[in-house]
């Protein structure tokens, strides 16, 4: 990905990023103390109520509400966050970071820098917008005071959850662990990325050390010793996905405002939605759900305005090429002047296979950009990490205004004003009927020209600077709240009585109508061929205004929302199934890849009489994913190698036809009938029918899910651990639609219907652990209760007061 114009990173941001392994860790922050109070409602599916008269009594709460459901899997994450898994776990074991899972080893060593380096406690001493605001810290710490009391008054011992019931590893949560779990937050698609880089730098070091010594009198062999280059550029697409519609005015049939909310994320960890209504009379009042050990809603509404957020396409770090001083390897150059890289020493307590607790240290680089990453460390270069979201908390405040703004002017304005979302797009809509998209998050300020002229001459997908010269650091605009990121006036907005549209694309087709091209390239590219999902978003929001989608007259209702977004339709059976019949008809008879022929009229018969859906029980829907991800596997030549899969599409992609490009199947392409031939030998051999459902290969623990993937162009996609086993199961699925939420903003107050696919509780003890999957797997949604009518009305309402 290249990128945008140019200007230079002011020095507070250098050094902020280049101190970041340096400073030595500061105590845990304790919650404040104070006095509390709250009251927490439930109803329907265990969904928690919570009510204070203050920001403090209404994080006790919620901290407290949230340790009832999911207190294992936060416990657990704190020791992530604390860099303790090793000791508790032993260091070759995983992590529990269910979007980038590396050992505990790597994980921990990663941690502990991050405590080390000050990054936080430097952060928590600024004023807002900077640091966090009153209301926030205490938010905070009623969050920590509220998780502690309920562990407190039901003990280790007692938990219902046998998970961590009387684990020795479970204890109070500190502020510190809260805050570490946002300042993590934010770096998701940053830093997070780059443990296992971050925490072998040092090893990367000793290797090009020994690598010097042993060609000193030869020609240095220029090879990197760590990972390739092609890992860092997978690390991009870690991150979680979404779709979004913001629905305006002139595209509801009442006129009203209307929002969808489908995030994809992981369905296990830390990283996954809560559903929490949260209330201070007066002050604010927001529905929605809330990630794992944070204190407020992401992706919600009040009674006024709805928003959510799809991943981002800009990038969030950049990557520098550092000219190592000749001869020495832990020194670089800098407008020709020596800079010392930082060290950092890094204690890691860990139990080995006999239990015995040994402390590992491990020695980690840092540079004026931010560490440096064993990948790419030779005789001559260096890497380095420069992450725009290191020291951000912005986005905590910025969250907290969102969810109390009135109108979208309110909540533009608190985007304005913090500036700090991490890593996504923003798309909200309000009773006015306005709609509006925006890459508000927080990017490197690095132009067009500035990439071009900086870029290193280097194959990785990443973009990589010339980390020698400081005409490559990054930029600044006088509107940006801090140097080194672009001010809102560079960001893609749009704001329509419409539509805006996203599926994790780039902003160019947020309203085909409209199409946003003048801003950065690294915020992400234009007239470039979108994805099948973000086509399907695109086809079904079309189809519903035009009244062709067989829902009845055009225009968006609450529930002809809620049935677009489940439809379950497959794009790329809609493209290609029609050209598959033909070649079907014309050869019955195909070659498998082992030379093996195999009759498909069967599975011919199968695929035409499916109904293109990924219902659960939509039968051949398996058959096709087999043979879709059959025609996007590698090719292998005669002589061994393998080669990216030739283009098997009829009609290429056409930058003046994005929605309806590429199209159609080229059956004269021999991948086609091969992987087709190679999907009904696998089914064949194990014995499968081809009629395999959904419903049948598809499960969350006990409960069918239907779905299908991105890649195959489903919209509300879901994704498993792994291929097809020979009993007709796919591993469990791990990440897709997770909170989905469908809102209508009336005169009258919010409409609103949810479901969290996942439901609210991760321990195996409570009733709430799979009551929505199920209601998800049916296709079903809960009526969510906003006001306090609605709450009072169901009959068997619990609450628990707090003081």
């Amino acid at each position: 990905m290249i990128i945008n114009r140019a200007r230079r990173l002011a020095a507070p941001l250098v050094a902020a990023l280049a101190g970041a392994l340096l400073v030595a860790a500061p105590a845990p922050a304790r919650a404040a103390e104070g006095r509390y109070a709250a009251d927490i409602r439930r109803t329907e599916y265990g969904i928690p109520h919570i009510s204070a008269k203050d920001h403090g009594g209404l994080g006790y709460g919620y901290g407290y509400a949230f340790a009832q459901d999911n207190l294992c899997v936060m416990a657990s994450w704190v020791l992530t966050l604390r860099g303790e898994r090793s000791r508790h776990f032993g260091a070759e074991a995983m992590s529990d970071d269910a979007v980038d899972p590396v050992t505990n080893l790597a994980s921990d060593v990663y941690y502990k820098s991050v405590q080390a380096s000050g990054v936080l406690r430097r952060v928590l001493a600024r004023p807002a917008p900077y640091g966090p605001s009153a209301e926030l810290r205490a938010l905070v710490d009623g969050y920590v005071a509220g998780f502690n009391r309920y562990l407190s008054d039901t003990g280790v011992a007692r938990l219902p959850d046998p998970a961590c019931r009387g684990k020795e590893w479970v204890g109070p949560i500190t502020a510190t662990d809260v805050w570490m779990n946002l300042l993590d937050l934010g770096r998701l698609s940053g830093s997070s990325s780059f443990k296992e880089a971050i925490a072998a730098s040092g090893q990367a070091e000793k290797q090009a050390e020994k690598q010097a010594e042993e060609q000193k009198d030869k020609e240095a062999d220029k090879q990197e010793t760590s990972q390739p280059k092609e890992k860092i550029a997978s690390k991009t697409v870690t991150a979680p996905g979404s779709n979004a519609f913001a629905i305006g005015r002139e595209a509801t049939r009442d006129g009203h405002g209307m929002l969808l909310a489908d995030p994809h994320f992981p369905w296990n960890g830390s990283r996954r939605f809560y559903q929490v209504h949260l209330t201070i009379p007066g002050v604010l009042d927001v529905s929605g759900g809330s990630l794992y050990g944070t204190p407020m809603v992401q992706i919600g509404h009040n009674a006024s305005v709805a928003w959510t957020h799809t991943v981002s396409h800009a990038q969030r770090f950049t990557l520098y090429q550092l000219k190592l001083v000749p001869g020495q390897h832990t020194a670089y150059l800098v407008d020709g002047r020596p800079e010392p890289m930082g060290r950092q020493e890094v204690s890691v307590t860990v139990r080995d296979a006999q239990g015995q607790i040994n402390p590992v240290t491990t020695t980690l680089y840092t540079s004026r950009y931010g560490p440096v990453l064993a990948t790419g460390w030779t005789e001559e270069t260096a890497i380095a990490l420069a992450d725009a979201n290191a020291a951000n908390l912005r986005f905590a405040d910025e969250w907290l205004a969102m969810g109390a703004a009135r109108d979208l002017t309110a909540l533009r304005r608190a985007q304005n004003t913090y500036q700090g979302m991490p890593f996504v797009y923003t798309l909200a809509t309000d009773v006015g009927g306005e709609a509006y998209f925006a890459d508000a998050s927080v990017v490197p300020h690095v132009t067009d020209e500035q990439a071009e002229r900086c870029r290193t001459k280097d194959d990785s997908e990443m973009l990589i600077l010339d980390g020698s010269t400081s005409a490559c650091l990054w930029g600044k605009d006088a509107d940006a709240i801090e140097p080194g990121i672009f001010g809102p006036a560079a960001q893609p907005r749009l704001t329509r009585v419409d539509y805006v549209t996203n599926a994790n694309a780039s902003p160019w087709l947020a309203n085909p109508k409209a199409p946003l091209t003048n801003y950065p390239r690294i915020y992400g590219d234009t007239r470039t061929e979108r994805d099948l999902r973000t086509r399907v978003g695109l086809d079904m929001i079309a189809q519903r205004l035009s009244g062709d989608d067989g829902l009845g007259a055009p225009g968006f209702t609450l529930e002809t929302l809620q049935r677009t977004a489940t439809g379950k339709r497959n794009l790329s059976a809609e493209l290609l199934r029609p050209d598959l019949r033909a070649l079907c008809r014309a050869t019955p008879v195909m070659t498998a890849t082992d030379g093996e022929k195999v009759d498909v009229r069967r599975a011919c018969a199968t695929l035409t009489a499916w109904d293109g859906r990924a219902r659960l029980d939509s039968r051949g829907a398996i058959l096709w994913r087999e043979f879709f991800l059959g025609l996007n596997r590698p090719q292998r030549r005669p002589d061994g190698t393998v080669v990216p899969p030739k283009s098997w599409w009829k009609v290429p992609f056409d930058p003046e036809h994005p929605l309806t490009t590429p199209r159609g199947l080229d059956t004269g392409n021999p991948a086609v009938p091969t992987a087709l031939a190679d999907a009904v030998q696998a089914f064949t051999a194990a014995g499968l029918p081809l009629t395999l459902t959904p419903g049948e290969a598809q499960r969350y623990g006990s409960v069918p899910v239907p779905g299908c993937t991105e890649g195959e162009g489903c919209f509300d996609r879901i994704r498993t651990g792994g291929s097809l086993s020979k009993e007709g199961r796919y591993p469990d699925v791990n990440t897709g639609s997770s909170f989905m939420m469908a809102v209508e903003l009336t005169p009258a107050g919010p409409r609103t219907r949810t479901v969290l696919t996942y439901s609210l509780s991760a321990s195996s003890a409570s009733p709430h652990h799979a009551d929505q999957t199920e209601l998800f797997s049916r296709g079903q949604w809960v009526t969510e209760r906003f006001t306090e009518a609605e709450i009072r009305a169901y009959p068997r309402l619990t609450t628990t007061s707090l003081r």
